[in-house]
């Protein structure tokens, strides 16, 4: 710990092995969720067996939350020690001659994903856990995607879903493939996975806007 304190090569790889880590949860999540386009039984089965799991409940979502306060508190360290040791300024220096406006931008386009994040705590997790643990209703298995549907009733909700996955998608762009660069990936491999983290980067997140906008027009 006190290497990853010290070291900003050691934060730069925690940071992006737990983004790596999130990614794959990323793709989980889509997943499950694309279910609930073509059939509601399936997505209430899956649901249910991850909200009951107890592998999944207690060692995989305090690892997944661990995950996300590492990373963004990473994000946050870095981008604070970047800007101190820039001694040159912009006037000097013309940053977006050598970078892509992903890479200069990550902090906002990050603040914007951790913003979502926060909603989507505040939409679903909080909720679940609400309904287990504080009110201690009986499970119903059946109760998911109508539960999951429902949030995307209003509009204001559903444009804010939208916006938040175009700023998942520019985070993406630079920081997926960057995450191969920083745990040492040799140059040749890392070209390689460049076009297969950008489809990513853009399908994934196309992906859950679509889920999104799929469940506002079928309940308008």
């Amino acid at each position: 710990m006190s290497g990853i304190l010290k070291s900003s090569i050691a934060r730069k790889v925690v940071m992006a092995l737990s983004g790596l880590f999130l990614v794959l949860f990323l793709l989980q999540h889509f997943l499950i969720n694309f279910t609930s386009v073509f059939s509601a039984t399936t997505f209430n089965e899956v649901s249910h067996f991850m909200g009951s799991n107890f592998f999944v409940q207690f060692l995989l979502q305090p690892i997944l939350i661990l995950g996300v306060i590492i990373h963004f508190v990473l994000g946050f360290v870095l981008e604070y020690n970047n800007r101190k040791a820039r001694v040159k300024k912009y006037v000097r220096f013309n940053g977006s001659a050598n970078s892509t406006w992903m890479s200069r931008n990550m902090i906002w386009t990050g603040l914007v994903v951790l913003a979502f994040l926060v909603l989507h705590f505040y939409d679903f997790w909080f909720p679940e856990i609400i309904h287990k643990y504080i009110q201690v209703h009986p499970e119903d298995p059946t109760r998911y995607y109508g539960e999951t549907v429902a949030k995307f009733t209003d509009p204001v909700r559903t444009l804010l879903y939208v916006i938040s996955f175009i700023f998942l998608s520019l985070h993406l762009l630079h920081g997926f493939s960057s995450s191969f660069q920083s745990v040492g990936w040799h140059e040749k491999f890392y070209k390689g996975m460049r076009g297969a983290t950008v489809a990513f980067s853009i399908l994934i997140p196309l992906g859950f806007i679509f889920i999104a906008v799929y469940h506002y027009f079928n309940q308008v």
